[in-house]
């Protein structure tokens, strides 16, 4: 009596309703924790292997995964022949599972490289920009250091004249077979990258690279109301790609300098300031600075140290909307004059007794 095969949701342990990409995740994690070489010798781990493989096999594509759900291993009469048959209706183990087992041994998944798009890095480059600027916005100008299109070789890597001629590592193919364990991998040719073809001449001026370092001059519009570490995106102002390939992108981080006065939170801005005690007693204004110039602030009657006032609209705006902003914060704090004048010295005295309050009368020189 043949062995029942096992439901192939739960060898990969996952559900009905699991997308494409949890179940790639599902199969990834137990490829790897039963790799033969991973366990060498360990047969159940082997039969482990393979039998999820078996079922990745099936529910990665989404035709098989629907006769899967409605026949069950029947699979509405076609049948399923195990991994040896999986690896020969495939063309190969490599060719679907080449770029889950990258990690395994060490990159380059299967597929062929040939004709693939060689897209250039992208470019991380950061700027300062002032508190006061994030109220409108700044444009700014950028020198960034990046890899061009070798202008002697066109990108080709060749030196003018020069042919290229068959790769000998993989006879023109593009990739290489690579042995690993039961089955065998086909990897990107290292020497000629997946082209199939080598230089038989290295171009002077970029050594085969098909790229030269240059500096690109250009500007960049940081809009009004960024935050502290934003990003702004470039697209097409990386390096340039090999072999034609697309160009990568330009990533802009905008930090914005401390202020000695201000600290933003949000949209809000905050401030300390020293008032006058008559004033914190009486009621009065007091100019306060502001991003843009001064402001006059009114404080109440009796406020007290610590009390936290309001400006309105004086903070920064929201992102991009220069038109709104938030408001500005103060936190007033009473200033005590060290010194006195004689008539200032009298008043208070006069105030201490009329409230009869207890202080330290200057009565002479001891």
């Amino acid at each position: 009596m043949m062995p029942t095969k096992r439901d192939y949701y739960e060898v990969l342990g996952v559900s009905r309703s699991t997308s494409a990409e949890e179940l790639k995740k599902a199969y990834r994690k137990l490829a790897l924790q039963y790799h033969p070489d991973r366990n060498p010798g360990n047969k159940q781990a082997e039969e482990k292997f393979k039998e999820a493989a078996e079922a990745y096999a099936v529910l990665s594509d989404a035709d098989k995964r629907a006769r899967y759900d409605q026949f069950g291993h029947n699979m509405g009469g076609a049948g399923f022949s195990g991994f040896e048959g999986f690896q020969d209706a495939f063309g190969g183990f490599s060719d679907i599972f080449g770029d889950i087992f990258g990690d395994i041994f060490g990159g380059g998944g299967g597929g062929r490289g040939r004709g693939r798009d060689r897209r250039g890095s992208d470019i991380e480059y950061r700027v300062e920009i002032e508190l006061a600027e994030v109220l409108t916005g700044k444009t700014i100008d950028l020198e960034i250091p990046r890899l061009e299109t070798c202008a002697e070789c066109q990108g080709s890597g060749a030196e003018k004249g020069s042919k290229k001629k068959v790769c000998q590592d993989c006879d023109g193919r593009g990739e290489v077979r690579v042995s690993q364990g039961f089955f065998t991998l086909r990897q990107t040719c290292r020497r000629c990258h997946g082209e199939g073809e080598s230089i038989e001449k290295s171009c002077h001026a970029c050594h085969g690279e098909g790229r030269a370092q240059k500096v690109r001059k250009l500007q960049a519009k940081i809009p009004a109301g960024i935050e502290h570490g934003s990003r702004l995106r470039m697209t097409g102002e990386g390096e340039a790609g090999q072999q034609g390939g697309s160009r990568g992108d330009l990533f802009i981080q905008v930090l914005i300098k401390k202020h000695k006065v201000f600290e933003r939170r949000g949209q809000d801005i905050f401030c300390e300031m020293l008032i006058p005690y008559t004033v914190a007693v009486l009621g009065g204004e007091v100019e306060v600075p502001t991003l843009t110039g001064t402001e006059e602030l009114k404080v109440p009657k009796g406020t007290p140290s610590g009390k936290i006032l309001k400006i309105k609209e004086q903070g920064v705006p929201l992102y991009g909307m220069s038109e709104r902003r938030g408001d500005q914060y103060v936190k007033v704090d009473i200033e005590v004059p060290a010194k006195l004048s004689k008539h200032e010295q009298e008043l208070l005295e006069q105030l201490a007794a009329e409230r009869k309050e207890k202080i330290q009368a200057k009565k002479g020189l001891f």
